[in-house]
């Protein structure tokens, strides 16, 4: 009897020695990250923004050393976030944006993290890189440089200058009706712009305060992404259709046209090289298009079921694959000489590639392709430095992103010393990629959290990401939204659980039919299938306890967690839903026109349907609810709304409101507050 309860109680420290945890939810919180990462167009130079614990400041190297140079002192954890991040061409000044928060709707819009009494100002900075000087340009956003150094900004619509080498005035630089949304310069210094006027959009060349603006073939349609040919003959664009057309059915798929063009800068006149397929699959426009020389045309398609670059022959208006092969591509970088092609892919010659991003480089007219990097680790957010060097955000499923220099088939990391020592990288699972089969027959992919040891069977957690055109990894995601639900999963692991990250559809990394399923969202919601079926994968494998089975997820995946715990409390012991979407049942306003959609009534109904709101009779799960009061993303009504209907309903729940931040936690503590109440609120009701 003694000899018994002797090794049940040896049993029971070991395991909980094993299971101890290792590290605090505020340690692993410290991950580095880089963002907008920036070449200069002469010179050897890049930089950066980074991201210490909420003080975000720009970071500079340069050959031969590339050694990391912090520029800026910004050393508060104030919420104000650095983006549009540039060189001048020359190479001599850099300009970034201070405040605003880029990643949601409003983005020019202050942030007051820190509810201070006087609101921050969302400002255009410079740094003159001879002399270290840091100073403030102007209160606006949307900065571009054109030549010399001349500074262009955007501001009620209209274009507004200034040089960065002197000290004069803002201007603005000519009045037009409309707002502009998009400017660029030529090869020899004309500027195009692209104006808004409601119904459609066209494309002027201002070229001085006395000459008239040049309309370059104007249309009833909405034209963009303006590209230069490099001796400034051509101006290509994409079109679209303009106006809003018939009521069709909104339950039905359709395709939806756009078109290649180029013009001559001389005469404004245009002509159609490229219009997409008919199907399904060249309906979905991506912003990336470029020239290379005078008669090539890069692009970006959907047209074979993959996100794939493309290029296109001006003269025989016939276009090559450039990147063929299962998988998708992203983020891509031309070179200075406009010759190749930077970018990220999630392939290579593991199956485990599927989830990660490696670089590539093709040549545009010769289509050669080269795989610059490969193997265990996420490359991601390429930059040329010159014509043949790259440099590119690095991490693996332990180390958290820094940026990395490839120059003559070396690779450097730069800044490991800002990963900071009490961060627990070496304690850290590497995940496994797993993938289950949906009730419909879909493959579903995920990556599984689990740490070494413990009890026979263990409480288990299902994350749903975001977006939802996201894709989790196997390893430290490439924005900061996610690295930071990457270390919640890796603190969750370390408490114990088993934790699966879903790859639900809607997101990106497997396909068209994967990416843009029919009965999504507000039509049906089919990708709740996946969340499903990841909580019974979890409850399926031996090690996991089934009656203790969590899940949380932000944004969308704070949508798909409401779903879970009102359809199938059940299976859902308990969720933390992040600023979800719960009210789905405003998605199709009724105009008062004669003309409706044959199917309306019918869409408004599936969309009451699909929305958490709709299944609140049979939410029994506890549930903790987190929005932040100045979300520009998801309206926080969203969950203001839900938590007055459980009050009337006299539903049990927890709640966290954080005022004066946004979607994405630009205040560390804040996020760090958020990280750590999610957890302890699985953990209160998983385990014992």
């Amino acid at each position: 009897m003694k000899r018994t309860l002797f090794l049940a109680l040896h049993f029971f420290f070991v395991s909980n020695l094993v299971l101890a945890q290792n590290f605090s939810m505020e340690q692993v919180g410290k991950f580095s990250f880089p963002s907008e990462l920036t070449s200069s167009p002469t010179g050897e130079k890049i930089a950066w923004a980074m991201n210490e614990q909420g003080k975000r400041n720009v970071y500079f190297a340069e050959a031969p050393t590339f050694e990391a140079k912090k520029l800026t002192s910004f050393n508060e954890d104030d919420g104000q976030e650095i983006s549009s991040l540039q060189f001048s061409p020359d190479g001599n000044f850099l300009v970034f944006v201070r405040g605003g928060d880029h990643g949601g709707g409003n983005a020019s819009s202050t942030v007051n993290a820190q509810n201070l009494p006087t609101l921050p100002k969302v400002e255009i900075w410079k740094i003159t890189l001879a002399s270290g000087k840091v100073e403030t340009i102007v209160e606006s956003d949307n900065p571009s440089i054109g030549r010399d150094h001349q500074l262009l900004y955007l501001k009620g619509g209209q274009v507004w200058t200034t040089d960065l080498a002197s000290s004069e005035k803002p201007t603005q630089l000519f009045e037009i009706k409309g707002n502009v949304n998009e400017v660029s310069y030529s090869p020899n210094g004309d500027l195009a712009f692209v104006v808004s006027r409601g119904t459609h959009s066209i494309i002027g060349i201002y070229k001085d305060a006395n000459t008239p603006i040049q309309w370059i073939s104007p249309s009833f349609h909405r034209d963009s992404n303006i590209a230069w040919s490099p001796d400034g003959s051509k101006i290509g664009f994409v079109r679209r259709p303009g106006g809003s057309g018939a009521a069709y059915p909104v339950l039905e798929p359709r395709h939806s046209s756009w078109e290649i063009w180029v013009a001559d800068f001389k005469t404004g006149e245009g002509e159609k090289l490229w219009e997409a397929p008919e199907t399904l699959t060249g309906s979905y426009t991506y912003p990336f298009f470029a020239f290379s020389g005078n008669h090539h045309i890069a692009y970006l398609s959907y047209e074979d079921g993959w996100q794939h670059l493309y290029s296109l022959n001006i003269n025989t208006k016939s276009s090559k694959l450039l990147t063929p092969g299962d998988y998708m591509v992203e983020q891509i970088k031309q070179s200075p000489d406009g010759k190749k092609l930077a970018f990220s892919a999630n392939t290579g010659s593991e199956p485990e590639d599927l989830d990660k991003r490696h670089i590539g480089t093709v040549d545009i007219e010769s289509g050669k392709l080269t795989w610059e990097t490969s193997g265990a680790g996420i490359e991601a957010y390429p930059v040329w430095i010159g014509n043949e060097s790259l440099a590119y955000f690095s991490a693996t499923a332990q180390r958290s992103h820094l940026v990395a220099v490839k120059k003559d088939g070396k690779t450097q990391l730069l800044g490991e010393n800002l990963i900071p020592s009490d961060f627990p990288q070496s304690q850290l699972v590497i995940p496994k990629q797993v993938k289950f089969t949906a009730p419909d027959g879909t493959t579903v992919y995920g990556q599984l959290f689990e740490k070494e040891g413990g009890p026979a069977k263990k409480p288990a957690v299902v994350f749903v990401h975001g977006g939802p055109q996201r894709q989790m990894l196997l390893g430290w995601s490439y924005m900061d939204y996610y690295s930071n639900t990457y270390s919640i999963n890796q603190y969750l692991a370390s408490l114990g659980f088993v934790v699966l990250s879903v790859n639900y559809r809607l997101g990106i990394g497997y396909g068209y039919e994967f990416h843009r399923p029919a009965g999504a969202y507000y039509q049906g919601a089919v990708e709740y299938q996946d969340v499903k079926a990841a909580g019974e994968y979890l409850a399926d494998l031996p090690q996991v306890n089934a009656d203790k089975i969590g899940i949380y997820g932000g944004s969308y995946g704070g949508y798909l967690t409401a779903l879970a715990l009102a359809r199938d409390s059940e299976l859902f012991k308990v969720g933390v839903d992040i600023h979800g979407v719960h009210d789905l049942d405003g998605r199709y306003d009724l105009s008062p026109n004669y003309e409706q959609a044959s199917d309306i009534e019918k869409a408004r109904k599936i969309a009451w349907e699909s929305s958490p709101i709709s299944d609140l009779e049979t939410w029994t799960s506890p549930v903790l609810f987190i929005h932040a009061d100045d979300d520009r993303n998801v309206a926080v009504s969203q969950t203001v709304d839900l938590i007055r209907r459980f009050e009337e309903m006299n539903k049990p729940y927890e709640s966290i409101l954080i005022p004066g931040d946004t979607h994405h936690w630009m205040k560390w503590s804040n996020m760090i507050k958020v990280d750590q109440a999610t957890a302890d609120f699985l953990k209160k009701h998983l385990m014992d």
